[in-house]
């Protein structure tokens, strides 16, 4: 923290960057409240063993000691705070203090000693594993947006294999960063996407595929103008709502634009005219389900055959830039830098 209040820079980045935690069941929280509870059982240990041997000890402001005296007496000597005014006197009791509460003391040091440890590591810990998950972090997918979107953009990229390592989501609700952590166990930045330091964060210059899926069309325009200020080379997929806004997307430096709001239609056009065919298209848009359209090279075996010839049914062929439709002529026989569009059975 500056000498004026405000956050430095590893303090925002430590806040803002989430990264999924693999002992999130055995929180900070639970690890105080468990060295609490030793704590305080050691406490009350204490305090029984001094009040059942109270006639070895005296007491300079009673005449005797009573369970309160037994537990203030616990108390300042497990604290070595160690006023005076209560002490051993018989040799049971002096054995008592040498062979068990002395230990005890001794435990009870440790457990606070622990707790203080634990509390000032936690940050030095933290920015150790954001400095070595962003050593690591190179050709991955950068999703940003982690609405309905973004979520389900998500679970299809785990469910087609994609490694949890290997996907940052950007968002600027903590909450759903959290979630995506909890829930998908994927690194999370919080932050508005439109902003350059924020992708910086998440590694955008060093991004195979960004994702970009916010609520609002015009967000979508600055994330995208954003990004390909970051990177030139990155697969940039945008969700938008409006058919109008796409062209602009693309002028953009968008890859490939996913226009939600027609797609959905024209899938519940078709699904009203055909309801089988309509499940069928859904079932080809979830993965892992059913049929699955799979984009693939073409393998040794295939080189020199036709497209029909192949285990998969072949949707299209990409040659280089080119998609080359099913059917076209120039896409009769499979060369070995293809790759195919093929709709695949879900083992």
């Amino acid at each position: 923290m500056r000498a004026d209040g405000s956050l430095d820079d590893s303090a925002v980045e430590l806040r803002q960057i989430v990264l999924p935690d693999p002992e999130r069941a055995n929180g900070p929280l639970w690890q105080v409240g468990r060295r609490l509870v030793v704590a305080l059982v050691v406490l009350v240990v204490t305090a029984l063993l001094v009040w059942v041997g109270r006639d070895g000890y005296r007491d300079g402001a009673h005449d005797h000691l009573d369970l309160l005296g037994a537990f203030y007496y616990a108390t300042v000597s497990l604290s070595t705070t160690g006023y005076g005014d209560i002490t051993p006197v018989s040799d049971g009791a002096r054995l008592m203090n040498i062979l068990v509460i002395t230990p005890l003391r001794v435990l009870f040091l440790i457990v606070l000693v622990g707790t203080t440890l634990e509390v000032l590591t936690t940050r030095g810990r933290r920015l150790w594993r954001i400095n070595r998950w962003r050593q690591e972090l190179d050709q991955h997918i950068v999703v940003v947006g982690y609405g309905t979107k973004g979520r389900n953009a998500v679970e299809t990229l785990l469910q087609k294999g994609t490694p949890k390592t290997s996907i940052v989501i950007v968002d600027p609700q903590r909450r759903a960063i959290e979630a995506a952590a909890n829930d998908e166990g994927v690194a999370g930045v919080v932050g508005d996407g439109t902003r350059t330091e924020v992708l910086r964060r998440a590694g955008v210059e060093r991004a195979a595929q960004v994702v970009v899926a916010p609520q609002r069309d015009d967000t979508a325009v600055l994330v995208t103008l954003t990004v390909r200020q970051l990177n030139k080379g990155a697969v940039v997929v945008v969700a938008v709502r409006e058919d109008e806004n796409a062209p602009l997307l693309r002028q953009s430096g968008a890859t490939v634009v996913v226009t939600s709001a027609s797609s959905v239609g024209r899938l519940l056009g078709v699904s009203t005219l055909s309801p089988n065919t309509g499940a069928v298209l859904d079932d080809l848009l979830t993965a892992g389900h059913g049929l699955d359209v799979v984009d693939r090279p073409v393998t040794r075996a295939e080189v020199g055959h036709s497209p029909r010839e192949c285990g998969d049914l072949v949707v299209a062929v990409v040659r280089g830039r080119r998609r080359i439709a099913f059917g076209d002529p120039e896409a009769a026989v499979l060369q070995p830098e293809d790759r195919i569009i093929a709709i695949h059975r879900s083992s």
